[in-house]
């Protein structure tokens, strides 16, 4: 069963959400609800999801950055990138913790910001602690695309959007952002799946490069 996925604008992605009772997880309703989240993050297509996204203002989100998504993607852009796949990974209670001040700008979009993308900075590697869908301590240290993808959702957790980051001078539509690099498309040529497009076509920062500067680091934060 999938669900609903709100967009901005909702009040539940803008408020804080609440930690998960310990006692709830594992549970066979908070099972239920992991397997909802999953099947709705892989049919939108999507790389993570998290629950205030479905309208719960709860700190649960899932993660999985499929092998097909990272295939796709051309060795260059593979490599700059830091593209890697993901196994289905469950975050429950996260906190997010930046290693170093290097950071990277790609664009990037959001299931609840739909149709539109922009150049974000972030952490290019982040440590998690969580626990999983069992309650057991999950401790992990990501670099490249996976911090990326960890630091969106767990922004979520705690109401703030990837709009919130970007350089407002790169938001676009995808759309637009297709026509200009192939003019208008019919809807048979539009049907990307959103992973892919992005990485095929737009996850170019500006110098093609990553940059050291405090400065052009996000918030100085751990956004737990």
């Amino acid at each position: 069963m999938t669900l609903e996925i709100v967009q901005a604008g909702h009040p539940v992605l803008r408020q804080g959400a609440h930690r998960v009772d310990v006692d709830v997880i594992g549970s066979d309703q908070f099972n239920d609800l992991i397997e909802q989240m999953v099947e709705t993050m892989r049919e939108a297509p999507g790389v993570g999801l998290a629950a205030p996204q479905i309208g719960l203002p709860l700190q649960l989100c899932v993660i999985e950055h499929r092998n097909e998504f990272v295939d796709a993607v051309p060795d260059d852009v593979r490599e700059l990138h830091e593209k890697k796949p993901v196994p289905l990974t469950v975050l429950v209670n996260p906190v997010i913790k930046p290693v170093g001040k290097q950071a990277t700008s790609f664009h990037e979009g959001c299931l609840s910001v739909a149709g539109w993308m922009a150049e974000t900075p972030r952490y290019r590697r982040v440590k998690v602690e969580a626990l999983d869908h069992n309650g057991e301590e999950v401790l992990l240290d990501w670099s490249g695309w996976p911090a990326r993808i960890a630091q969106h959702e767990v922004d979520h957790l705690h109401g703030v959007l990837y709009v919130d980051r970007m350089d407002p001078k790169t938001f676009c539509t995808i759309q637009s952002r297709l026509a200009a690099e192939f003019g208008e498309l019919d809807d048979d040529h539009f049907d990307y799946t959103f992973d892919v497009m992005r990485a095929e076509l737009f996850d170019q920062d500006r110098d093609g490069n990553t940059d050291d500067n405090d400065d052009d680091n996000p918030d100085d934060d751990d956004r737990a």
